[in-house]
């Protein structure tokens, strides 16, 4: 293996192969690198590539984190049913427990994401089967 970007070991996805890039449009990660590698900063663990819905964009924004709403200070575009991003583990359990988890693309699913919620949870909402 050979660093990566950020100097870590080439990051791995839930399934075992290479991390995919998750989207370069808008920018996603917590490094805004396009993929959803993760590190000792990146406390909320935004590791969990999905596919943004109407309903899981709502019920963010219920719980205080509104993703709609540009924050261009944080080089954040806001987004839109369709956008891809990389979420945190968390927010998306959440969600799953709530009924509206967001689809996931599990190649660009960093594998520390295992450590909160299963592989066959995430399967469930795969859109990369």
């Amino acid at each position: 293996m050979h660093p990566g970007s950020n100097g870590h070991l080439e990051p791995k996805n839930v399934l075992g192969g290479f991390l995919e890039a998750c989207c370069f449009q808008p920018l996603t990660g917590f490094y805004r690198s396009g993929g959803c590698d993760t590190g000792e900063q990146d406390l909320g663990r935004h590791v969990v590539c999905a596919q943004m819905t109407q309903e899981f964009l709502d019920f963010t924004r219920a719980r205080g984190n509104d993703l709609t709403t540009p924050a261009p200070e944080y080089d954040f575009p806001g987004l839109a049913p369709g956008d891809k991003w990389c979420l945190g583990v968390y927010r998306w359990r959440e969600a799953l427990e709530a009924g509206v988890a967001p689809p996931v693309i599990l190649r660009a699913t960093h594998r520390s994401a295992l450590n909160v919620v299963t592989l066959e949870e995430l399967k469930k909402y795969a859109v990369d089967k």
